[in-house]
């Protein structure tokens, strides 16, 4: 995944990035400013996304931005257009998570759940691949997860809507591939943030709960912003309609503890 542009690899490249106040969002604004992005990153936490900006400077804008609502949309879009005059990346970033049994999830919760991880990265496709057509092409990354690939109890929901974005990326692919647009996903597993570990303990208590997945430990968010900024840039130029775990190898497989090839038994 290396560079050749010494500039960055998003060296003058217009970037949106959707739920980038914290976590993921946040590490993904930080590193494409570091790569030579301006970035209009937008989320519903007003106070963390100003404090964001104000620490990242001139090449970082921060929006408040409600992605489940259509006009908020299009003024994220006008913004963009009067403050940049194009965009090169989408990154559909935003999402909620709600842990409940499938019995237990009622109907608002499960249209909430959708409205926020799928109505909205639809909304995000469907507002700005348009202007990046007209522009000669560009990149979009949805962020999905592992539990678009697997099922999880208590995850109805937000395992619907995961699935869903990894559907809806596929037919993006297809669709806007031949207009200059690359759409491809990127499925987080178990990441240290806010919203997978809202308590706050620290790797040293939360890395033992992944002993089953291969790489024994926690994600970072700065590990999936990585996978973001190669699939936004040129390095990935002929990349369209893939799907890139960065889970540790959770989707791959968990271990049988105590039988051959687990660790601590050779």
């Amino acid at each position: 995944m290396s560079s050749a542009n010494p500039q960055g690899r998003l060296h003058n490249k217009i970037a949106i990035i959707t739920g980038g106040a914290r976590g993921m969002g946040a590490a993904t604004v930080r590193l494409f400013v570091e790569h030579g992005a301006q970035v209009l990153f937008t989320d519903v936490l007003d106070e963390a996304g100003q404090a964001l900006a104000a620490e990242l400077g001139a090449q970082a804008t921060f929006m408040h931005h409600d992605i489940a609502d259509e006009a908020a949309w299009q003024q994220v879009l006008d913004a963009a257009m009067t403050r940049f005059g194009r965009v090169d990346v989408l990154v559909n970033n935003a999402g909620i998570l709600l842990f409940r049994t499938l019995l237990e999830t009622t109907k608002a919760d499960y249209e909430r759940i959708l409205s926020v991880n799928l109505t909205g990265m639809f909304l995000g496709i469907r507002t700005i691949a348009p202007q990046m057509i007209a522009n000669g092409g560009g990149s979009i990354v949805n962020i999905s997860s592992v539990d678009g690939m697997k099922g999880a109890n208590g995850l109805a929901a937000y395992a619907s809507s995961k699935w869903g974005a990894r559907g809806l990326t596929k037919v993006a692919a297809m669709e806007l591939g031949h207009r200059g647009i690359r759409v491809n996903s990127v499925h987080p597993g178990g990441i240290d943030t806010v919203m997978t570990n809202p308590q706050g303990v620290s790797r040293e208590q939360l890395d033992p709960m992944y002993a089953m997945v291969p790489q024994q430990r926690a994600g970072a968010p700065s590990e999936v912003a990585a996978t973001t900024l190669f699939l936004a840039s040129d390095d990935a130029s002929y990349i369209n309609g893939a799907e890139i775990a960065v889970d540790g190898g959770l989707v791959v497989g968990q271990y049988y503890v105590g039988y051959p090839g687990a660790p601590g038994v050779g």
